[in-house]
């Protein structure tokens, strides 16, 4: 879709939309992809949210196809959930994903999962540049763009006493260090940036973030677990998006999503709303494409979803645009 050609309307006393949101306003479908973290779509409801919010007349469709577990190198550690089955691999189901949901815009965040928690490896960082390379070759053949998020931060520090040092030959427990692996792997997609890859960077903000509570509060976390971020960290990957999509700094310097009522009177409501829209969709929708992951829920089936997915967006239009209401 020619970008040039696509008149999108801000709200009112609105600007114009920054380049990034024009890509994401522009797209008929917005389909996200990831582990865990993104599955968990804390982030991705907050996004949505936003652009209802700034951008009412858009009609969004944002669907959710997080994988918990999944990476996109194709690796997994000895041992993963016990033994009960190895991480599923993005490749595996992406040709689905592009040909039956036909996306115009993938927004992904790999990487926590790909470098399986072990140390720094070249031939493991090479399977995670492969397997980026790999979604964005695949996408560009159907004409679909592609958005990366840098990976969020590990933090060692709640996993105090089970992590496990550098020099090991097998790691059924995370290297301490493994955030430094993550560090590596978002300054090598950053550098793409010169490539013309569109990346958000995620992990520079967490990691500031964090070491600069930690000066005042020693044990602070974003992660209960080290891993899966809670919703303050999910704050901070959305408004790095949001910062991306050139919203005012008055909304990314927040601390919360509370921060959205600056824009709208009922913003927590449009949150929720958005977040049951993406609810509604994403077991289902995985369900329809398949995947190799067990022990998922199955959804709706995939009509009744689209059903009610469709009414929560023509509530969540009626209020975007009853902005004093």
């Amino acid at each position: 879709m020619d970008l040039r050609q696509v008149r999108l309307i801000p709200a009112a006393g609105g600007a114009e939309p920054a380049p990034g949101a024009r890509s994401f306003l522009a797209a008929r479908r917005i389909v996200l992809l990831g582990d865990s973290i993104t599955y968990s779509g804390e982030w991705a409801e907050v996004v949505e949210a936003y652009l209802r919010i700034q951008f009412p007349a858009a009609e969004l469709d944002l669907l959710n196809l997080g994988l918990p577990s999944e990476t996109v190198s194709g690796l997994s550690e000895p041992g993963h959930a016990g033994g009960a089955f190895p991480r599923p691999d993005l490749a595996e189901r992406l040709g689905r994903v592009l040909d039956m949901a036909k996306p115009d815009l993938i927004v992904a965040c790999y990487g926590m999962n790909d470098g399986i928690y072990h140390p720094i490896s070249e031939a493991r960082f090479k399977s995670f540049q492969n397997g980026m390379t790999r979604l964005r070759e695949a996408s560009a053949r159907r004409g679909v763009r592609v958005i990366h998020l840098t990976p969020p931060v590990f933090d060692p520090l709640p996993l105090k006493g089970r992590t496990l040092p550098a020099g090991l030959d097998e790691y059924r427990a995370p290297f301490e260090g493994y955030d430094e692996v993550l560090g590596r792997y978002s300054e090598w997609l950053l550098a793409r940036r010169a490539d013309g890859w569109e990346v958000v960077d995620v992990h520079g903000p967490m990691s500031r973030y964090l070491s600069e509570r930690r000066r005042a509060e020693p044990g602070f976390v974003l992660a209960g677990d080290g891993v899966h971020a809670g919703p303050l960290g999910h704050w901070i990957i959305a408004r790095e998006v949001l910062r991306h999509l050139g919203a005012l700094e008055e909304i990314t310097s927040a601390e919360s999503a509370d921060s959205l009522a600056r824009l709208h009177l009922r913003s927590a409501e449009v949150l929720e709303l958005a977040g049951k829209r993406q609810r509604a969709l994403k077991d289902s929708w995985l369900t329809h494409v398949g995947h190799l992951r067990p022990g998922m829920v199955k959804g709706k089936p995939l009509q009744e979803a689209e059903r009610e997915a469709a009414e929560i967006a023509g509530r969540l239009r009626e209020i975007a645009r009853s902005r004093d209401s």
